[in-house]
């Protein structure tokens, strides 16, 4: 069995309180989009005893094979199911590192994949309590709507927005942006215009409404990423902005845009499409 786990991009994040626990309470919305890995799952033959094999290819994932998010969602749901041994097999095209949810999103699908695998009966809210086990925005990959996020990004409202038709152009560059960069010097606080509301505007209206707290961390840190967002919006974005806490850049433009084909160089991940 295969799938594809899609990515998502952060409309607008506002850092609004710092909790007693240490993290951070946030609001955002969570929109997928088109970027995908490859997932599929088959019977793992002549075992030996060992209960999965992860081959992995396409980008390059850091880490031990079983720190995977994919291998984690195996064995959490195996606790419960005592699941069949199965090769897994990972084709990386989503980036790491670029605030795009794709691990996160690789864990869920690995989740639903495997309940439809072995037939084990589990509803979307069950799924997203084992999802929610392996990561605060892995839950958002099992309905994989557009939500308003909350907490540290794990509880969800459903919210009307539809971006069907406008041209997405996503690039990271070869940055990597750590969580302790990305909150040096963030102030938590409540936006003048709660996010809700921004997202019922027009796209138009954005660029003036919505940001993303990070990026008053971030850019004066990597002026690399803050130059791609100024680009964006030469190229004629209508609303341009860093991902989670970086390091990748999107845009949304006009359903009409002409866009360039690889346009910032050697080294960057560049992805064009239309969202749906």
């Amino acid at each position: 069995m295969i799938t594809f786990p899609n990515a998502k991009i952060n409309l607008g994040l506002n850092i609004v309180a710092k909790r007693p626990d240490g993290y951070h309470n946030l609001e955002t919305v969570f929109y997928p989009i088109p970027i995908e890995d490859a997932l599929e799952i088959t019977p793992l033959h002549d075992s030996g005893g060992k209960k999965y094999c992860l081959h992995q290819s396409g980008l390059e994932i850091a880490g031990e094979v079983d720190n995977n998010l994919v291998v984690k969602a195996y064995r959490l749901l195996d606790e419960t199911f005592n699941l069949p041994p199965i090769d897994i097999h990972l084709l990386k095209h989503i980036p790491s590192g670029a605030g795009l949810g794709g691990g996160s999103a690789d864990a869920a699908f690995m989740l639903k994949l495997l309940n439809d695998y072995a037939s084990l009966g589990l509803t979307e809210d069950a799924l997203e309590k084992y999802a929610a086990r392996l990561g605060a925005d892995c839950a958002f990959f099992i309905k994989d709507k557009p939500v308003y996020a909350e907490g540290i990004g794990n509880l969800f409202s459903p919210i009307t927005l539809s971006l069907k038709g406008y041209k997405l152009w996503v690039v990271k560059p070869d940055v990597f942006v750590s969580t302790r960069d990305a909150f040096a010097h963030v102030h938590p606080h409540k936006p003048d215009m709660p996010l809700k509301e921004i997202v019922k505007r027009p796209v138009e209206e954005w660029r003036e409404l919505m940001v993303n707290d990070f990026e008053e961390s971030v850019f004066p840190q990597f002026p690399a990423i803050a130059a791609i967002k100024d680009e964006m919006y030469r190229m004629g974005a209508l609303y341009a902005s860093m991902s989670g806490s970086g390091s990748s850049v999107y845009g949304i433009f006009a359903p009409d845009a002409l866009l360039p084909e690889k346009h910032f160089g050697q080294g960057t991940f560049e992805y064009q499409g239309t969202l749906q």
